[in-house]
C-alpha cells in the first residue's frame, strides 16, 4: 500500500548540510578537508559559558523553564540591547528560542497565514524559503546585487508585483556578508510600517562586523510591528547549544508564547543557564572577530589569483560570496569537483539563489588563519 507524503515536506534540501555530509565521507575514507562550507565558529564556546554549564549540571534539576525562557536570561538580553545599542527592549517582548531556526518558525507561524506573500533577498539564507514553503506561505524572491550592495531596498520592494504581507531582511547577510546602515534599516522599516507589511529582521550576525557596527531594528519607532531575531550561535560561538532569541511586538508575543508552549515547551534549560555567562565574554569574543577579519583579509588577498576575483562586499559575518560565472554554470558540480580534487569544501550558490546560484559559491572563513592560507594555496594550484 502506498502512503501519502505531505506536499509541505517536499522542500529543497539545505545544500550546505549535503556538502558537510560529502566532506565527512571524504574524511572517513582517509582524505583531508579544509572546511570553508559551514557557517559556524570553530573551537569551543567561551570558557565562562562552559563553567556555567558545568555548575548548572551539578547543581540544578534542569527541568522545563517558562515557555518564553528564563527570566534571568531574558533580562540579560534586555541589558544587552541597552548596553550595545542604547535601546530599551521590554523583557516581556523577549522570547528565548531553540536556535534562531525556531525563531523564524515561530515568527512565520505567528505573523503569516497560508497563502500570504513574504519577500526575501536572492541570494539569501535558504531556510527562509524552505520554511515558508513548508508552511504554505509564498516566498517572493527579490533579486539583489551590486547596485544595492546585495541588500533589499524600498525601491526594489516597490517593484514587486502583487501584494506583500511580509519582508525578511538580514544584516549582516548570509551569504554575502553585506550590511544595511541604520538609515537603510529605518527606511525599510518605514516602508513596511506604512503599508502594513510585517518586517522580520535577521540580526544573527550582529557583533561580527568589520568597520562599523550593525544597526538593529529594535527600538525604532518605524519598526513597532517588526520581529527581531538573533542567535547565540555566531558571535557568541554557541552553535551546537541550539539557542537564540527574538524580540516580538506586543501584537505577536502571546501568539509566539502559545506556539512555543506547544511546539517546543521551552528552550533547552542547560543552554539557557550557560548563555547567561556569555554576555561577560566580550573580550574573548571580540578576539575571535579579529581572527575572522584576519581570515577575510587572507582570502581577499589570495583568492583573485586562484580565479575567484569577483566577490561581494564582506562587511560582516564570515562569508565571501564569489561570482564564478567565468569558471562554471553548475556551481554544485563545481563544488563537488573542488572538494574531490583539492579537499577544499565550499557551498554552491544554488543553496542561496534560485536565479544566479548556478554561477556563484560561498566561502566561510570562520576557521583558522592556517586553514585559510592552505585553502588559498590549494586553490591557486588547482588545475581546472
Amino acid at each position: 500500500m502506498a502512503f501519502k507524503v505531505a506536499e509541505r515536506g517536499a522542500i529543497a534540501p539545505f545544500i550546505v548540510m549535503d556538502v558537510m555530509r560529502d566532506a565527512a565521507r571524504r574524511q572517513a575514507e582517509g582524505g583531508d578537508v579544509i572546511h570553508l562550507e559551514v557557517g559556524q565558529p570553530s573551537g569551543q564556546a567561551p570558557e565562562k559559558v562552559r563553567r556555567a554549564a558545568a555548575k548548572a549540571l551539578a547543581d540544578e534539576p534542569l527541568g522545563y523553564t517558562l515557555a518564553l525562557g528564563t527570566d534571568s536570561l531574558r533580562e540579560r538580553i534586555g541589558h544587552h540591547y541597552a548596553k550595545t545599542y542604547g535601546v530599551s527592549v521590554p523583557v516581556e517582548n523577549i522570547c528565548v528560542t531553540t536556535g534562531s531556526s525556531a525563531g523564524f518558525l515561530l515568527s512565520f507561524l505567528a505573523a503569516f497565514a497560508p497563502g500570504d506573500r513574504v519577500a526575501v533577498a536572492a541570494p539569501g539564507y535558504p531556510a527562509y524559503r524552505n520554511i515558508l514553503k513548508a508552511l504554505g506561505i509564498e516566498c517572493v524572491n527579490v533579486p539583489v546585487g551590486p547596485a544595492t550592495r546585495w541588500q533589499l531596498s524600498a525601491d526594489s520592494l516597490s517593484r514587486v508585483e502583487g501584494r506583500l504581507d511580509g519582508v525578511v531582511v538580514a544584516s549582516p547577510s548570509n551569504p554575502t556578508g553585506s550590511m544595511l546602515s541604520s538609515i537603510e534599516v529605518a527606511e525599510l522599516a518605514t516602508w513596511c510600517e506604512l503599508r502594513g507589511i510585517r518586517l522580520i529582521s535577521d540580526e544573527i550576525y550582529h557583533g561580527i562586523t568589520f568597520g562599523r557596527p550593525a544597526a538593529t531594528a529594535a527600538g525604532m519607532a518605524a519598526a513597532s510591528h517588526a520581529v527581531i531575531i538573533n542567535s547565540f550561535s555566531k558571535y557568541y560561538a554557541m552553535t551546537g547549544w541550539r539557542l537564540g532569541w527574538m524580540v516580538a511586538p506586543d501584537d505577536l508575543i502571546r501568539a509566539v508564547e502559545c506556539l512555543q508552549q506547544n511546539l517546543f515547551i521551552s528552550p533547552p534549560t542547560l543552554s539557557q543557564r550557560a548563555a547567561e555567562a556569555v554576555f561577560d565574554c566580550t573580550d574573548e569574543l571580540d578576539a575571535r572577530v579579529a581572527g575572522y577579519r584576519e581570515n577575510r583579509d587572507i582570502l581577499l588577498a589570495e583568492l583573485p589569483a586562484a580565479g575567484f576575483g569577483r566577490l561581494a562586499p564582506s562587511d560582516g559575518a564570515f562569508y565571501l560570496y564569489a561570482d564564478i560565472s567565468g569558471l562554471t554554470d553548475d556551481s554544485r558540480a563545481f563544488c563537488r569537483r573542488m572538494l574531490a580534487e583539492t579537499g577544499v569544501a565550499a557551498t554552491p550558490g544554488v543553496d542561496f539563489d534560485p536565479y544566479e546560484g548556478a554561477r556563484t559559491l560561498r566561502f566561510s572563513y570562520a576557521g583558522s588563519a592556517a586553514d585559510m592560507a592552505e585553502a588559498a594555496r590549494r586553490l591557486k594550484a588547482w588545475k581546472r
